[in-house]
């Protein structure tokens, strides 16, 4: 198995003016068009917080991806943890937390 081809998981805090300006519809498109699973949502400090999972380099393309966000977004920061691998094949939005 290849680099590429390991599944990788990590958990990300994005920090910015990025709820309210459709980060998390834009995280699952994102995460879809990339071919990876796991979930984001709101949380109430107003950070987003995701786990995203899949090969190795679609997740480290996703996590440059994340730094940018969508176009009214305003990324500060996006703090990268290891995560274990979600058992949901999807991506899904989940509630606020």
């Amino acid at each position: 198995m290849t680099q590429s081809e390991a599944t990788k998981a990590v958990h990300l805090t994005i920090r910015g003016r990025v709820q309210g300006v459709f980060y998390r519809s834009w995280t699952r498109e994102q995460a879809a068009r990339l071919g990876l699973r796991g979930w984001v949502r709101n949380r109430r400090d107003g950070t987003v917080e995701a786990v995203i999972a899949g090969p190795a380099d679609a997740v480290e393309r996703m996590i440059t991806l994340c730094h940018e966000g969508p176009p009214h977004a305003h990324v500060e920061a996006v703090e990268v943890a290891p995560a274990f691998v979600p058992d949901s094949p999807t991506f899904d939005v989940r509630p606020t937390a």
